[in-house]
């Protein structure tokens, strides 16, 4: 495509739902500077947290114009000065980017992902879910084979996510999810222990009985009243993790965590690549390797077109999306 007279772009400019302030925008393609490469936009994955933005309710704050998509796909066209390592034409999933047309990124943020495993928009579903997942499960949790993995949320991007991750480690799943349709999703990706919270609301009996008497680790993205019964589920020595608040911050009673012997983990992955800057290169090494296997392969919610962005983003606000979100520019 190289370079377009007008690119179209998604922004908002003030707070609140994404459906109320998302506007398509027009906006001059820039160059790409030094260390940095130009990519036709194929494919954005959208994320929660993309709707907390959007509302001005995510733990960094909102920073206008905002463009939601923390996680692209696409072809890269140009590159800066002293980029080296990349080829123009070469098909590259990125963190960060997003719904625009073009975008100008670091060299760095940029991989080359595998095209015969997958598509573009599996690709853009990629770098925040399967990243932050991995970090989770073999940094923070150090997951061992046969053990049990509790994942709340477990439908959506990063609990689909989380799913197969586990699954390739040897971990036995137990996902805990809302309504036939999101049930029927994670048995699909081989999940044997489903958990309907919409049909057992109190569910933890269920989830001890499953796990042989508690879970070895917990992988909850959902937080707020979930969170005390994923706290109830815990196994002795087991690792709670933290990944995010869908439903809400909720405040952990200390003693029990004694009493079970178990540990509270945060999961902050985007703050660890600033320590750690090499470890998103092992993350994606890791993930495009079992992609190649078979074993990684993203369950997306029917892609979206470039046009119905923002009404997207609003249905996951809504809780009307399950797996993983992603525009296709193709679609």
């Amino acid at each position: 495509m190289g370079y377009v007279h007008a690119m179209r772009i998604w922004q908002s400019h003030e707070l609140g739902n994404p459906i109320d302030v998302l506007r398509i925008e027009e906006a001059e393609p820039s160059a790409p500077g030094p260390g940095h490469v130009l990519v036709d936009t194929t494919a954005v994955g959208l994320t929660f947290p993309d709707v907390l933005t959007c509302r001005g309710e995510y733990q960094m704050p909102t920073r206008f114009p905002n463009t939601p998509g923390g996680e692209t796909a696409g072809v890269i066209t140009e590159l800066g000065e002293g980029v080296e390592g990349l080829e123009v034409g070469t098909a590259v999933t990125m963190l960060g980017g997003g719904l625009r047309e073009q975008n100008v990124v670091p060299a760095g943020s940029v991989f080359a992902y595998p095209t015969e495993a997958l598509s573009a928009a599996q690709a853009a579903a990629i770098p925040v879910n399967y990243c932050t997942t991995w970090f989770a499960l073999h940094d923070r949790a150090q997951l061992q084979e046969g053990e049990t993995v509790l994942i709340t949320g477990a439908g959506g991007g990063t609990g689909t996510a989380c799913i197969q991750l586990s699954l390739a480690a040897g971990a036995i799943p137990i996902a805990v999810v809302g309504g036939d349709e999101k049930a029927n999703l994670v048995r699909s990706l081989g999940v044997e222990y489903v958990v309907d919270h919409r049909a057992n609301p109190d569910w933890v009996d269920i989830v001890r009985d499953m796990s042989g008497g508690g879970v070895d680790v917990a992988y909850d993205a959902v937080g707020g009243d979930a969170f005390h019964q994923v706290r109830r589920c815990m196994g002795w020595n087991g690792r709670l993790l933290i990944i995010g608040f869908v439903g809400g911050i909720a405040q952990a009673p200390t003693n029990h965590a004694l009493l079970k012997n178990y540990s509270i983990v945060g999961v902050h992955w985007g703050a660890s690549l600033m320590r750690d800057p090499a470890g998103l290169q092992s993350q994606i090494d890791g993930i495009f390797d079992l992609a190649r296997q078979g074993k990684v392969k993203p369950a997306l919610f029917p892609p979206v077109r470039f046009e119905d962005a923002a009404a997207a983003l609003q249905d996951m606000a809504d809780r009307k999306v399950y797996g993983k979100l992603v525009v296709d520019m193709g679609s």
